[in-house]
């Protein structure tokens, strides 16, 4: 091989603990000394920019576009991205090659133990259309405002008394040792972002040796269900815009896909879910479903 292997990542706390976490996990597949992987810390559009809603200045590409640039330039051999952030329809030159054991899909509230033990009219910081929506269906009284930035940014601003509350993922405090911080919410009661606490590694689609070597790495169990949640977002036609939350799990060969779909003001929603051994196929029955029942509020975030 080429050393050292160039992963591409952002600069964040939360990035660099995961892309040393993809570093130690290719160190150990293959044998290779620590300083075979060098990190390239690439600064992206969505964290430079923090006063602004993603959807309202490019979505989700914010996250991705300098990542794609460097890795389709060879300034990389490998990105490193939280799954939750990336793309639903990647470009065509570039590969998704393999996803670490996922974590905690839970969100965490921090401000109060539940959502019901918010103070009625709390003011809650979140920069996620899901988030917003699923909390204004749980309680129409509570306050929504922009909160961007990483997880210590976004603290900081809590301490500062700029909200009440706000929610983070459980994975990413985790991942930075802070698993005592913030009250898990069940998943029964606020479904999460699909692929939420999943760490994945993209190469270049014709680039078989960084292929082959990241592939090693690759959790199937993870892969398969944030693929299936993958699915559901494109057979949706879902943006940046769109509050959707969905959640896989397998049982032997069978793959159940759980789904909701919010209006951005929490008023109307539509759930269900589904399950079989395709995923992709799963993900797609689900999708028709949902948009058939969905109510007009919700139907129009949907379908591009």
């Amino acid at each position: 091989m080429t050393v050292p292997f160039k992963l591409g990542t952002r600069g964040s706390p939360l990035a660099l603990t995961q892309a040393n976490m993809v570093r130690d996990a290719l160190c150990a597949a293959h044998g290779w000394p620590v300083d075979t992987v060098e990190l390239v810390v690439i600064r992206t559009t969505g964290d430079r920019v923090q006063d602004r809603a993603l959807a309202e200045i490019g979505g989700k590409a914010l996250w991705t576009k300098e990542l794609d640039r460097a890795l389709l330039a060879g300034e990389i051999d490998a990105a490193v991205h939280s799954m939750k952030d990336v793309e639903t329809i990647r470009p065509a030159a570039i590969a998704i090659a393999a996803m670490l054991p996922r974590a905690d899909v839970r969100d965490r509230l921090i401000g109060a133990a539940t959502v019901a033990a918010l103070p009625q009219g709390a003011v809650v910081g979140t920069s996620s259309p899901r988030r917003g929506a699923q909390l204004r269906r749980l309680r129409p009284d509570l306050r929504i405002v922009l909160f961007r930035g990483n997880v210590d940014t976004r603290l900081a601003k809590l301490a500062a008394g700029e909200a009440d509350a706000t929610l983070l993922a459980a994975a990413g405090l985790d991942r930075l040792g802070r698993d005592a911080v913030g009250a898990a919410i069940p998943t029964g009661d606020m479904l999460p972002a699909p692929a939420q606490g999943a760490v994945g590694i993209e190469v270049r689609a014709d680039d078989a040796r960084a292929h082959g070597w990241v592939a090693a790495i690759d959790d199937p169990l993870t892969s398969r269900c944030v693929r299936a949640e993958r699915a559901l977002l494109a057979a949706l036609q879902a943006d940046c815009h769109s509050p959707v939350a969905a959640l896989a799990a397998v049982s032997g060969e069978t793959l159940s896909l759980r789904a909701e779909l919010l209006a951005e003001d929490g008023s109307a929603h539509v759930e269900g879910s589904a399950e079989g051994p395709d995923g992709e196929a799963v993900a797609r029955a689900l999708a028709t479903d949902l948009l058939a029942r969905a109510p007009a509020a919700v139907r129009r975030l949907f379908g591009g």
